[in-house]
């Protein structure tokens, strides 16, 4: 096997550095020889020494051009592969899409290999014209949780993760309100500076009768305790990336009401059963069937195909195939 990269792991609990940290976990359970090094690490290893990362430009910097400058840095330094997240898109809006743009494609100029995690990104990096190069899609992992016991319905609609624009809160709860449920659960927090808009967001929520709780971050047995027990899960995203919520329901067990995408409808191909999916105009009868049909939110499998320890060996394949 060719030499195996540093992994390169980042502190703090943005999604994609608690990903990553997961990640290099499952890779050092099946190979205990490749090595995990944080950002302030790197300089007491040699320079030739390959390593991989995790690229999200808020995890890299306070701007796209920053982002890409500290990429730029470390691989001017080492051979450096990466893992790209929230790819580029036109949900990101006009004044931000062509910057990130051009983060993701100095980014991708600059790595010796690139990976996502969905064909949906694959093509977005082409459609974007952010990366025509080779591209290696591996999946996000799911685990389901051995002791996955059902909860009493709370009777609310549950959206998962870290609140900002675009992750289909506000569509979550008109669909709520549509239905008739007068309850939302937000499991998580505000992203960094956001907190404001879900200040605004809880208001308008109430205004359309749905009164919202928001838990704040919660640790791992808490929030899937909570997200067993939330009503109807919702995933209704308009900045479609790979999706941590998508893989966190189905390792709950749960089986959410996702609007449909191109990302999702790949997901329920890869995992059939594990979620359903429909239009966006569909999205508040199919909440209000969920919500009367409780035993529809659950899947009830026991085995699903791209597990942690099946990413790790995917990651360490196209490392191998690539000569490092």
């Amino acid at each position: 096997m060719s030499a195996m990269p540093l992994l390169l792991v980042h502190p703090g609990t943005h999604g994609v550095a608690m990903y990553a940290r997961d990640m290099a976990a499952a890779v050092r359970a099946a190979h205990p020889a490749i090595r995990i090094v944080s950002p302030d690490g790197l300089d007491a290893e040699g320079g030739g020494t390959p390593v991989h990362a995790h690229f999200t430009d808020r995890l890299w910097g306070g701007s796209p051009e920053e982002a890409a400058a500290a990429f730029a840095a470390l691989a001017a330094s080492r051979p450096v592969s990466v893992t790209l997240h929230d790819v580029p898109q036109a949900s990101d809006g006009e004044r931000n899409l062509p910057r990130r743009r051009a983060a993701y494609a100095s980014v991708a100029q600059a790595a010796r290999g690139v990976v996502v995690n969905s064909e949906h990104e694959r093509a977005l990096l082409v459609e974007e014209h952010v990366w025509s190069g080779p591209v290696a899609s591996i999946p996000l992992p799911v685990a389901l949780l051995s002791d996955v016991q059902r909860m009493p319905p709370d009777r609310s609609v549950g959206v998962l993760g870290f609140f900002y624009p675009g992750k289909g809160h506000d569509e979550a709860a008109r669909a709520a309100a549509a239905a008739g449920i007068p309850r939302m659960t937000v499991l998580g927090r505000a992203s960094d500076g956001h907190a404001e808009e879900l200040a605004a967001f809880v208001r308008s929520a109430g205004a359309l009768g749905v009164e919202v709780e928001v838990t704040g971050w919660l640790e791992d047995a808490d929030i899937a305790r909570r997200g067993r027990a939330v009503s109807v899960p919702v995933i209704a995203h308009r900045h479609v990336s790979a999706s941590g919520s998508l893989a966190s329901w189905i390792s709950w067990g749960r089986r959410p009401v996702a609007v449909r995408n191109r990302y999702m409808d790949e997901m329920a191909t890869l995992r059939p059963g594990t979620l359903r999916a429909v239009d966006g105009s569909a999205l508040a009868a199919a909440v209000g069937d969920a919500f009367e049909r409780p035993d529809s939110t659950w899947h009830d499998l026991t085995r699903l195909p791209m597990s942690w320890p099946e990413a790790a060996d995917a990651y360490v394949r196209w490392w191998g195939g690539r000569g490092r």
